[in-house]
Protein backbone atom coordinates (compact mmCIF):
# COMPACT_ATOMS: atom_id res chain seq x y z
CA UNK A 1 0.00 0.00 0.00
CA UNK A 2 1.01 3.70 -1.25
CA UNK A 3 1.84 6.27 1.79
CA UNK A 4 1.08 9.42 2.08
CA UNK A 5 -2.11 11.07 1.45
CA UNK A 6 -4.13 8.22 -0.22
CA UNK A 7 -2.81 5.78 2.73
CA UNK A 8 -5.83 7.42 4.66
CA UNK A 9 -7.92 8.82 2.28
CA UNK A 10 -11.46 7.35 2.77
CA UNK A 11 -12.32 7.20 -0.77
CA UNK A 12 -9.14 5.92 -2.05
CA UNK A 13 -9.45 3.27 0.85
CA UNK A 14 -13.29 2.44 0.24
CA UNK A 15 -12.33 1.82 -3.72
CA UNK A 16 -9.68 0.10 -2.98
CA UNK A 17 -11.56 -2.36 -1.04
CA UNK A 18 -14.03 -2.80 -3.17
CA UNK A 19 -12.11 -3.48 -6.27
CA UNK A 20 -10.24 -6.38 -4.53
CA UNK A 21 -13.10 -7.74 -3.07
CA UNK A 22 -15.41 -7.43 -6.32
CA UNK A 23 -12.46 -8.54 -8.56
CA UNK A 24 -12.12 -11.72 -6.66
CA UNK A 25 -15.94 -12.75 -6.54
CA UNK A 26 -15.76 -11.50 -10.38
CA UNK A 27 -14.22 -14.80 -11.32
CA UNK A 28 -16.61 -16.54 -9.41
CA UNK A 29 -19.87 -14.60 -11.72
CA UNK A 30 -17.75 -15.34 -15.26
CA UNK A 31 -17.81 -18.82 -14.75
CA UNK A 32 -21.14 -18.93 -14.42
CA UNK A 33 -21.75 -16.76 -17.12
CA UNK A 34 -23.19 -13.78 -15.69
CA UNK A 35 -21.87 -10.13 -15.70
CA UNK A 36 -21.05 -7.80 -12.93
CA UNK A 37 -24.56 -5.72 -13.82
CA UNK A 38 -26.46 -8.95 -14.35
CA UNK A 39 -25.61 -9.94 -10.74
CA UNK A 40 -25.93 -6.86 -9.21
CA UNK A 41 -29.74 -6.73 -10.34
CA UNK A 42 -30.64 -10.08 -9.68
CA UNK A 43 -29.28 -10.38 -6.61
CA UNK A 44 -31.26 -6.92 -5.65
CA UNK A 45 -34.07 -8.71 -6.93
CA UNK A 46 -33.88 -11.62 -5.19
CA UNK A 47 -35.95 -10.31 -2.07
CA UNK A 48 -38.78 -10.44 -4.10
CA UNK A 49 -39.84 -6.76 -3.84
CA UNK A 50 -40.28 -5.35 -7.07
CA UNK A 51 -38.32 -2.31 -8.11
CA UNK A 52 -38.98 0.79 -10.61
CA UNK A 53 -36.36 0.99 -12.86
CA UNK A 54 -35.31 4.45 -10.99
CA UNK A 55 -34.74 2.98 -8.17
CA UNK A 56 -33.15 -0.19 -9.30
CA UNK A 57 -30.64 1.76 -11.19
CA UNK A 58 -29.63 3.31 -8.11
CA UNK A 59 -29.36 0.28 -5.71
CA UNK A 60 -27.43 -1.34 -8.58
CA UNK A 61 -24.85 1.54 -9.36
CA UNK A 62 -26.24 2.17 -13.21
CA UNK A 63 -27.08 4.89 -15.73
CA UNK A 64 -30.68 4.64 -15.94
CA UNK A 65 -30.39 4.08 -19.70
CA UNK A 66 -27.95 1.01 -19.30
CA UNK A 67 -29.84 -0.20 -16.87
CA UNK A 68 -33.47 -0.32 -19.05
CA UNK A 69 -31.20 -2.10 -22.07
CA UNK A 70 -30.17 -4.70 -19.55
CA UNK A 71 -34.05 -5.25 -17.76
CA UNK A 72 -35.00 -5.82 -21.33
CA UNK A 73 -32.44 -8.42 -22.08
CA UNK A 74 -33.05 -10.21 -18.64
CA UNK A 75 -36.93 -10.11 -19.24
CA UNK A 76 -35.86 -11.94 -22.76
CA UNK A 77 -34.62 -14.13 -21.34
CA UNK A 78 -37.39 -15.03 -18.51
CA UNK A 79 -34.74 -13.72 -15.63
CA UNK A 80 -37.48 -10.65 -14.53
CA UNK A 81 -40.56 -9.50 -15.67
CA UNK A 82 -41.66 -5.98 -16.14
CA UNK A 83 -44.85 -5.13 -15.16
CA UNK A 84 -47.12 -1.64 -15.08
CA UNK A 85 -46.69 0.20 -11.47
CA UNK A 86 -50.38 -0.08 -9.65
CA UNK A 87 -50.66 4.00 -8.75
CA UNK A 88 -48.49 5.33 -11.77
CA UNK A 89 -49.14 3.75 -15.47
CA UNK A 90 -45.88 5.57 -16.54
CA UNK A 91 -43.84 3.99 -14.33
CA UNK A 92 -42.18 0.56 -14.97
CA UNK A 93 -41.56 -2.41 -12.15
CA UNK A 94 -39.17 -5.42 -12.56
CA UNK A 95 -39.34 -8.30 -10.44
CA UNK A 96 -37.37 -11.38 -10.41
CA UNK A 97 -38.93 -14.76 -12.23
CA UNK A 98 -38.51 -18.03 -10.69
CA UNK A 99 -36.63 -18.61 -13.34
CA UNK A 100 -34.56 -15.74 -12.17
CA UNK A 101 -34.29 -16.41 -8.64
CA UNK A 102 -33.03 -20.54 -9.61
CA UNK A 103 -30.27 -19.11 -11.39
CA UNK A 104 -28.99 -16.21 -8.60
CA UNK A 105 -29.79 -18.57 -5.75
CA UNK A 106 -26.56 -20.47 -6.17
CA UNK A 107 -24.77 -17.13 -6.65
CA UNK A 108 -25.89 -15.93 -3.44
CA UNK A 109 -24.99 -18.63 -1.63
CA UNK A 110 -21.32 -17.99 -3.28
CA UNK A 111 -21.53 -14.31 -2.73
CA UNK A 112 -21.97 -15.34 0.80
CA UNK A 113 -19.30 -17.83 1.04
CA UNK A 114 -17.22 -15.58 -0.53
CA UNK A 115 -17.91 -12.65 2.50
CA UNK A 116 -17.83 -15.14 5.21
CA UNK A 117 -14.21 -15.96 3.91
CA UNK A 118 -13.03 -12.37 3.58
CA UNK A 119 -14.05 -11.74 7.02
CA UNK A 120 -13.40 -14.97 9.18
CA UNK A 121 -9.84 -12.89 10.42
CA UNK A 122 -12.50 -10.27 12.16
CA UNK A 123 -14.78 -10.37 15.07
CA UNK A 124 -18.08 -10.98 14.96
CA UNK A 125 -17.62 -7.47 16.35
CA UNK A 126 -15.89 -5.84 13.82
CA UNK A 127 -17.96 -7.49 10.76
CA UNK A 128 -20.97 -5.51 12.71
CA UNK A 129 -19.38 -2.71 13.21
CA UNK A 130 -17.70 -2.68 9.95
CA UNK A 131 -21.74 -3.16 8.17
CA UNK A 132 -22.96 -0.74 10.25
CA UNK A 133 -20.33 2.52 9.52
CA UNK A 134 -21.02 1.65 5.80
CA UNK A 135 -24.79 1.38 5.91
CA UNK A 136 -24.86 5.06 7.88
CA UNK A 137 -22.31 6.49 5.47
CA UNK A 138 -24.80 5.70 2.92
CA UNK A 139 -27.80 6.24 4.16
CA UNK A 140 -26.08 10.14 5.19
CA UNK A 141 -25.03 10.47 1.57
CA UNK A 142 -28.60 9.21 0.18
CA UNK A 143 -30.46 11.46 2.40
CA UNK A 144 -27.93 14.76 1.17
CA UNK A 145 -28.85 13.89 -2.66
Amino acid sequence: MTDGFVADYLSYLLGRASHLVYTEFYTELRAAGVGSLEWRVLATLADERPRGIGDLATEVLAKQPTLTKLVLRLAAQGLVQREEHPDDRRRTLVRLTSRGANRVRPLIERARAHEALLLQDFSQRDRAALKRILRSLIARWDART
